[in-house]
């Protein structure tokens, strides 16, 4: 395969793994502030799961192909702060 298409494939995996745990940290602050769940389970398994998700993918990655790395991290990355930018720009839009 060439450069590009792993480069490629690596962004959106990336990408995907940031969108999840960009999701998974909204129902983890959202179980946490509000206090639903049965005695903070729902906030225990929200937190440990958002805190592994990328240590995980980060760890599958650096197993298949170490040069992986810094591509998956730009998707994390990137998937995280236009996540957060949108949700932004729609609480904003909707508050208006």
């Amino acid at each position: 395969m060439s450069d590009f298409l792993l480069r490629a494939i690596f962004i959106g995996v990336g990408v995907v793994s940031g969108v999840v745990q960009y999701l998974l940290l909204q129902k983890f602050t959202g179980s946490a502030t509000t206090g639903k769940g049965k005695s903070g389970s729902n906030t225990i398994a929200f937190a440990l799961t958002q805190f592994l998700l990328p240590f995980v993918v980060l760890v599958v990655c650096i197993l298949l192909y170490v040069d992986s790395l810094i591509w998956v991290v730009i998707g994390i990355a990137s998937a995280l702060i236009i996540c957060a930018v949108v949700k932004y720009i729609i609480v904003a839009k909707s508050s208006q």
